[in-house]
C-alpha cells in the first residue's frame, strides 16, 4: 500500500485520487456494473469514494463485510463529530484507492513510536474496498449536540416487531461504518484504522463480520444463495434502475441539504434455527419461500426471474400454488403498496453453543427512501411461517448523508 497523509488531503486530496486511478497502474477504476476478469483485477479493483451518493450502496456487492457501530464518547461535543467525520473522510479516501493512513504509514516511522497504520493490508490491494457511512437517530435529540433543527423529517427510531428478540448491547448506535471488500482483511483493515482515528470521542458499540452475499446489485452478478439453500435476492433493485432507485432509495432530504441523496441504512441480525430448518421436508421448505430451492423459479412455475403468478392454483393439491403465507408473497410488492427496498446483506457464522448447535444466520442490509418501507414490510412478514426458524436478534437504524465532493467530508452541510 502507498503511504498517504491523513491531513494533506484537504488540500490536494482531489489530484491525488486523480493520480491514483489513472498514473502507474496503482488501482483499476471499475464502473457501477463491471465485474473483475481475474483475481488480480478483483484485488486492484476500485470504486470512486465520492460521487452524488456515497459508495457501497449500488456498487457491485463485493464478497465480505464488516460493519461497525460506534458511539460518541460522553463528553463528545458538535465540534467533536464534525472533526471525527472530516478526518474519517480523509482516511476513507485514502483506503478504498488501497493506500495506508499517516504520514509514515505501517513501517515508515520512528521505531520508538505506534506505527500510523496497523499494517495488515501491506501488499493486498485495494480489493474494491468501499466505505459508507451512517449517523444514528440519537445524534439529533433535543439538547445533546444542538442538531435537532437538522434531522429529516422521517428519521424516529424504529418501532418494536412482533417476535424480534433484540439484545440492546449489539443494537442501534450514533454513527455506522459499513465496509465491503474481496479481501475480508482488507474490510478488517478499514474499520480499525478508522476506530484508532476516532479515539477520545467515539468508541465501537458493536461490530458484525459477513461473508458470502446474500444480494447482487448488478445485473452481471449471479442470485447468491443464503445459509437456508435458497437464492436470495431475485428481485433485488439494481444499480441501472434509474427510476426505481429515485422511487424507493434516494431521498429528496426532506429539506435537509445533507440529507438530499443520502437514504435509510436499515441493519437486522437474523439469527437462523439452522438444525431446525435442516430437519425440514423440502416441499415444506419451498412452501415456506414460495420458491423451487434448485432453481429459484416460482413455485408457479418457470424460471428464477419470472414474475410470480400469485393465482396460479397448484394441479396436485388444487391449493394455491405459492401458499397464501409464503414468504415471497408476503413481502412482494404487490401485497406492500408497492415498495420496494435495495438490499445488500450477508451471511454470517459464528461457532456454536454448548449443545452443539450452529450460531449463524443472516446480516440483513437494506436502503430505503422512507423507512415506512421496511416497517410496512417487516410487520406483513409477522405472519410468515419462517419466523418458526429465525430470530431477529439486533437492529440498527442510520440515515446515510449523500455523497461527497472534492474537499468536502461526510454530512459537511449537517455542520452549515
Amino acid at each position: 500500500m502507498t503511504r498517504v497523509s491523513r491531513r494533506g488531503l484537504l488540500l490536494g486530496g482531489a489530484a491525488a485520487g486523480g493520480a491514483a486511478l489513472g498514473g502507474g497502474g496503482v488501482a483499476l477504476a471499475l464502473r457501477d456494473g463491471d465485474a473483475p476478469a481475474s483475481a488480480d483485477a478483483d484485488e486492484q479493483a476500485t470504486y470512486p469514494f465520492e460521487g452524488e451518493h456515497q459508495a457501497g450502496i449500488t456498487t457491485p456487492v463485493q464478497r465480505h463485510l464488516y460493519f461497525a457501530a460506534y458511539d460518541l464518547t460522553a463528553n463528545a461535543t458538535r465540534d467533536d463529530l464534525r472533526t471525527l467525520l472530516e478526518d474519517w473522510t480523509e482516511a476513507a479516501r485514502h483506503l478504498a484507492q488501497g493506500r495506508e493512513v499517516g504520514e509514515t504509514g505501517a513501517v515508515g516511522g520512528s521505531p520508538l513510536a505506534p506505527p500510523e497504520d496497523t499494517g495488515e493490508a501491506l501488499g493486498l490491494g485495494p480489493n474494491g474496498l468501499t466505505i459508507t457511512f451512517g449517523l444514528g437517530p440519537a445524534l439529533f435529540e433535543p439538547g445533546r449536540l444542538g442538531l435537532e433543527k437538522k434531522r429529516p423529517a422521517l428519521f424516529e427510531p424504529l418501532p418494536s416487531f412482533a417476535l424480534e428478540l433484540l439484545d440492546e448491547a449489539t443494537s442501534g448506535g450514533d454513527l455506522c461504518v459499513q465496509a465491503c471488500a474481496n479481501d475480508p482483511q482488507v474490510a478488517v483493515h478499514a474499520i480499525r484504522n478508522l476506530s484508532r482515528i476516532a479515539f477520545g470521542r467515539a468508541q465501537i458499540r458493536w461490530a458484525q463480520l459477513g461473508y458470502g452475499r446474500t444480494s447482487s446489485t448488478t445485473r452481471d452478478q449471479a442470485t447468491p444463495r443464503n445459509l437456508m439453500g435458497f437464492k436470495d435476492g431475485t428481485r433485488n433493485i439494481k444499480a441501472d434502475e434509474a427510476d426505481e432507485l429515485a422511487a424507493h432509495v434516494w431521498s429528496g432530504g426532506e429539506g435537509q441539504d445533507w440529507f438530499a441523496g443520502g437514504t435509510y441504512l436499515v441493519t437486522r441480525k437474523i439469527q437462523m434455527l439452522i438444525e431446525s430448518w435442516d430437519r425440514t421436508r423440502l416441499d415444506e421448505q419451498e412452501a415456506i419461500i414460495g420458491r423451487d430451492k434448485g432453481k429459484g423459479a416460482p413455485l408457479s412455475g418457470d424460471t428464477e426471474f419470472t414474475e410470480p403468478d400469485f393465482e396460479a392454483v397448484s394441479t396436485a393439491t388444487g391449493d394455491k400454488a405459492i401458499p397464501m403465507d409464503a414468504h415471497v408473497r408476503l413481502a412482494h410488492p404487490d401485497f406492500n403498496t408497492g415498495q420496494r427496498m435495495l438490499r445488500r446483506g450477508y451471511n454470517y457464522v459464528e461457532g456454536n453453543n454448548a449443545l452443539g448447535q450452529t450460531s449463524a444466520g443472516l446480516f440483513f442490509i437494506a436502503f430505503q427512501k422512507s423507512p415506512r418501507q421496511f416497517i410496512d414490510i417487516q410487520n406483513a412478514l409477522a405472519r410468515d411461517p419462517l419466523n418458526e426458524y429465525i430470530r431477529h436478534v439486533a437492529s440498527g437504524f442510520f440515515a446515510v448523508p449523500r455523497g461527497v465532493r472534492g474537499g468536502e467530508h461526510v454530512a459537511q452541510d449537517l455542520f452549515a
